[in-house]
């Protein structure tokens, strides 16, 4: 297989793109880097391209090394035909190398190796011709053998069958043919094991739903019931059609002695050996491809959420909402550094409401508070009231925000929390995160296992290591989108910048330490276990504020700073010109880009791609994000009414619609039939998580907690 024009196709992408990309994977370069400073080479290749290219060529070359591992394999046997070489050559997918594997696999001991073993092969190599004219009870005869415990003639004809059976199991073009025909007409049954017991499931109860056509977010569900015991999933294959198949394949001749032998051996081959096999291919098929698309979503969400824009200059209020253990509050000044923290009683069973309000006056005076995140936990409701009253009896204009408290929890209890923490209980560093979380999003997010931030669906029921990775690839290329500030960033942070391991962003942090500030990029290659090759991945994506060099505050990379200064001499300009924001528009003053960009010793794409962030140095990509909708009143579901129109935040994306936040704490379900006019597949084509939305009320079911919303017709 040539696995660069395998890779081009798949892709959409040219042969050239596909090599490079190759090229620059294998000598040991990450994905962000790639797609940020080698978009010569790749012809810009974004990273979400380079991601899928980097999986594909693992899978394809792992493809090519079991193809030489079967190849060797059958050759020892003395079984390889030019014939069969070639088809394993030729393989498109593991499956398929498995099947024409098989025969020659070795084998533990199956009815058929036992009947084997019996002497009875060349009964069922005569039986296969089908040219035998006597009844095949006389041809059995011959092959009677007490020793060998083929005492009657039935024992020698249901080895013989036995034979046959697996014989026609084997053949890989039965069975690609046979999974084509189930995937293509069979269908998926799930029934319940208790029809009188009320579950989630209940839809799922008497369910049927072809296998070419059933959404992946059903395979995960009907996975879960069937996990929980609740279910009963099973494939029904299109059994005839596949029958009489196998035995235009098989029987091709017409004799009355072995017609009916072959029939009863063709079915028990399917029912024994094929279908059961069959049907947990199919199953874990779909299952794969319903994964892949849900981690796929859970991927474009986590991106959304991790790229919400900053809050920036503002002193925040977090509030960790609760019952009976107090809500826990804490102060942080507009670095996210803590200033104060408390517990306040306001909600039941204490109802301490004055005395918190008292408090909370105080510390707002205290500390010049500017704005107030609550979490929208347990007990976010009642704290809701409490602070809308509470802002009503202030001299000062005090807006608050719900954040999505998911994840706050287990980073509260981690041990990263504790050593950052060390003072704190878990209830006040959960507040601290509830402020800082809405100050700088992604900075804070970054200390949660991205699974636990609560943007998918069925996440617990996939493939762990596959979600793992994928999300990951997802924090790292948001990271390094952004950038990351040497003199402020966090170890959590610093560990996703493209090169940068765990154990070196913490010598990052104890270098700063130690030696104070840092003043210059090269000031990286000082710190333990980081290399010239670590150096050339991430320094593009760090950050220096009033550094020595003020291309230290620019993505421009240290490779291209040579050819940075003479652009800016050549337009005119000083190394300072950068900080002072005097360089806006120079690119008005650069006529043929092609040409500039040969006299610099660069290419082009580099070249805009310098000019661009010479111009807005250090852009914030998230500048161009929603902002988060700051509110001063309360509503209620029972101030819901049919028709009204609210804006609200997108705050999840899942395949069958979107849960957007309206303020009332129970976030709405827009179906995706009533996200817009035109036909979609998935709502991500419409819409993102922490989008701004404007929607209209068509239900609300207090007693379930539904309410029912549209974004058609507003």
């Amino acid at each position: 297989m040539d696995i660069i024009k395998t890779l081009a196709q798949e892709l959409q992408i040219k042969s050239g793109q596909a090599e490079a990309a190759v090229k620059l994977i294998d000598e040991g370069n990450t994905i962000p880097f790639i797609a940020r400073y080698r978009k010569e080479a790749t012809g810009s290749l974004n990273d979400e391209v380079l991601r899928q290219l980097s999986e594909r060529l693992n899978y394809l070359r792992n493809l090519e090394e079991k193809k030489q591992q079967v190849i060797a394999s059958i050759e020892e046997q003395g079984k390889l035909t030019e014939e069969l070489k070639s088809q394993i050559e030729a393989a498109q997918t593991l499956v398929v190398v498995d099947d024409l594997y098989r025969p020659y696999r070795p084998k533990r001991r199956t009815r058929a190796t036992v009947a084997k073993e019996k002497g009875l092969e060349p009964l069922a190599g005569l039986i296969r011709l089908q040219l035998t004219k006597k009844p095949l009870e006389e041809e059995a005869q011959a092959f009677l053998d007490a020793e060998k415990d083929v005492n009657t003639v039935e024992d020698a004809l249901n080895g013989a069958s036995d034979i046959i059976a697996e014989a026609i199991s084997d053949e890989a073009d039965y069975r690609i043919r046979i999974r084509e025909m189930t995937a293509k007409n069979g269908m998926i049954l799930s029934s319940a094991k208790d029809p009188e017991a009320e579950s989630v499931y209940e839809m799922y109860y008497t369910f049927s739903e072809a296998v070419s056509k059933i959404a992946g977010h059903r395979i995960l569900a009907l996975n879960r019931g069937e996990a929980e015991k609740i279910l009963t999933v099973k494939v029904e294959a299109p059994q005839e059609d596949i029958i009489r198949y196998v035995e235009k394949q098989v029987i091709t001749k017409n004799n009355p002695n072995t017609t009916p032998f072959l029939q009863t051996a063709i079915a028990d081959s399917y029912q024994r050996l094929i279908a059961p096999a069959i049907e947990r291919e199919i199953r874990s098929s779909l299952t794969e491809t319903a994964e892949d698309g849900a981690i796929r979503v859970f991927g474009k969400n986590l991106e959304q959420l991790l790229m919400q824009p900053p809050i920036v200059d503002q002193v925040v209020l977090g509030w960790d909402p609760a019952f009976r253990t107090g809500c826990k509050i804490s102060v942080v000044d507009p670095t996210g550094k803590v200033l104060d923290t408390t517990v306040i009683y306001p909600t039941a069973p204490q109802n301490k409401i004055e005395e918190s309000k008292s408090t909370l006056k105080k510390l707002i005076d205290k500390y010049n508070v500017t704005l107030i995140s609550l979490g929208n936990g347990t007990a976010s409701r009642e704290s809701e009231i409490v602070i809308v009253d509470l802002l009503k009896e202030l001299n000062r204009p005090i807006q608050y925000v719900i954040v999505n408290e998911a994840g706050a929890s287990v980073y509260s209890a981690s041990k990263l929390a504790t050593e950052e923490f060390p003072n704190f209980d878990v209830g006040q560093r959960s507040a601290v995160s509830m402020a800082r979380r809405l100050q700088d999003p992604l900075a804070e997010l970054v200390k949660i296992d991205p699974k636990s931030i609560g943007v998918g669906q069925y996440q617990h029921d996939m493939n762990q290591k596959k979600l793992s990775e994928a999300l990951s690839g997802v924090v790292e290329d948001c990271v390094n989108k952004v950038g990351v500030d040497l003199n402020t960033a966090s170890a959590s942070l610093l560990e996703y910048i493209s090169g940068i391991s765990k154990a070196v962003a913490k010598n990052i942090v104890a270098y700063r330490e130690e030696n104070g500030r840092f003043t210059s990029r090269s000031q990286l290659l000082k710190v333990a276990k980081l290399g010239p090759k670590a150096y050339e991945q991430c320094a593009g994506f760090t950050r220096i504020i009033n550094g020595k060099n003020p291309l230290d505050t620019t993505a421009v990379h240290p490779e291209s700073y040579d050819a940075a200064k003479k652009l800016l001499a050549k337009l005119g300009y000083e190394l300072q010109d950068i900080t002072t924001g005097s360089l806006k528009g120079i690119s008005k003053k650069i006529a043929d880009y092609k040409k500039l960009a040969e006299e610099l010793g660069i290419g082009e794409i580099t070249l805009q791609d310098i000019v661009k962030e010479l111009e807005k140095p250090a852009r914030d990509p998230r500048e161009d994000m929603p902002k988060p909708i700051l509110r001063s009143d309360v509503l209620e579901m029972k101030d819901l009414t049919e028709g009204m129109i609210l804006k609200g935040t997108v705050r999840n994306v899942i395949d069958f619609g979107v849960f957007v936040d309206i303020g009332v704490h129970q976030d709405g379900l827009v179906h995706i039939s009533q996200i817009c006019d035109r036909f979609i597949k998935h709502p991500l084509e419409a819409v993102s998580v922490g989008d701004i939305v404007d929607v209209k009320v068509l239900s609300v079911d207090i007693a379930k907690k539904r309410i029912q919303l549209t974004m058609k017709g507003i």
